[in-house]
């Protein structure tokens, strides 16, 4: 089977595309013929080793699983004689992390693991699309307790978790004010957002509104840069460490008051998550959006295209039926 391999970590060069043995399923594990993948902000620091505690948990010389790719979406090729929750030529898709291998032909499952069927009405692209930004958004916003008459503002409203966050915090009945460059606006407008900022025109931090919660989906700004947004027991939320690391402090710090605090969730996923964003893709609540997608031929491409830090929403990597020298779209 073709795979996307690497033996070192370093910049998207790293990354080829070769064949090796074909994965196989134990008796408790469904064999899944990969569709589409794509390629992540995760994808990239587990590529890059980068921050480096990611070494901590893909190894410290070396990557011990040398196939990423945490999101997939294909059809079950084969089932271990102890699987019941799935057959062969059912449509899955799922997410794997740390168990990553998405970026392969072949991916072995456990029938336990973050896997669900997909709704006929979405494609391989969009269920491929539809875990790792979502799940991330979903469990933040949960953690800080959105509802109906909830005022959010999300922070980097066109990445793959910000475009989800918009969708899902309007699902919890929030009023969503989103802040994105002038080219997005009509976009994240299309979305569900309420009220959009333009980051070129202003600096949000002006902004006059108080909030329940400020979600920065791209984790570029400080608690201490969005804390005056904040209502009296307002949440700040960031996907990111923070400089030197300090958002886990704030969070322990920031919880021993009554005032303007800082989460940091520790996102976790099973299968009921992944359930859970299959049913609201079913009913149109979430759809992933997609910027562009890539054969896993030119894989280096698309690493090299998600970390300009330009890409709205879900780069795809198409592993079945694509064409390597198409274009990107």
């Amino acid at each position: 089977m073709r795979a996307a391999v690497q033996h070192r970590y370093g910049s998207p060069d790293v990354v080829t595309v070769v064949e090796v043995p074909d994965a196989e399923a134990s008796d408790d594990e469904l064999l899944v013929r990969v569709h589409a993948s794509t390629v992540n902000r995760t994808d990239c620091g587990f590529r890059a080793a980068a921050p480096p505690i990611v070494r901590l948990f893909s190894g410290l010389r070396r990557p011990r699983r040398p196939t990423l790719g945490n999101e997939f979406a294909g059809v079950v090729e084969h089932v271990g004689a102890n699987v019941t929750k799935f057959a062969a030529g059912d449509r899955v898709f799922g997410y794997r992390e740390p168990g990553f291998g998405g970026h392969a032909e072949l991916l072995a499952v456990g029938q336990h693991e973050s896997i669900a069927t997909m709704p006929d009405e979405i494609t391989f692209e969009q269920a491929a699309a539809g875990t790792e930004g979502s799940h991330y958004a979903l469990v933040d916003l949960r953690k800080a307790k959105v509802g109906p008459g909830s005022d959010v503002m999300i922070y980097g409203a066109t990445g793959a978790i910000g475009s989800a966050a918009i969708q899902l915090a309007k699902h919890l009945g929030a009023y969503v004010t989103a802040v994105c460059a002038t080219e997005h606006l009509d976009l994240v407008a299309r979305l569900g957002a309420d009220r959009v900022v333009d980051r070129c025109a202003c600096d949000f931090t002006d902004d006059q509104q108080r909030y329940d919660v400020v979600f920065d989906a791209v984790g570029k700004r400080t608690f201490r840069e969005c804390r005056p947004l904040l209502k009296p027991r307002g949440v700040y939320m960031s996907t990111d460490l923070g400089p030197f690391a300090q958002n886990p402090v704030l969070a322990l710090v920031t919880r021993l008051g009554r005032g303007r605090r800082l989460l940091f969730p520790l996102p976790g996923h099973d299968q009921g998550m992944i359930e859970e964003l299959r049913d609201l893709m079913a009913t149109g609540a979430f759809r992933p959006v997609i910027d562009r997608t890539y054969p896993l031929e030119r894989i280096e491409e698309a690493y090299d295209y998600v970390e300009t830090g330009e890409k709205v929403g879900n780069v795809i990597i198409a592993i079945v039926d694509n064409d390597p020298t198409s274009s990107d779209r």
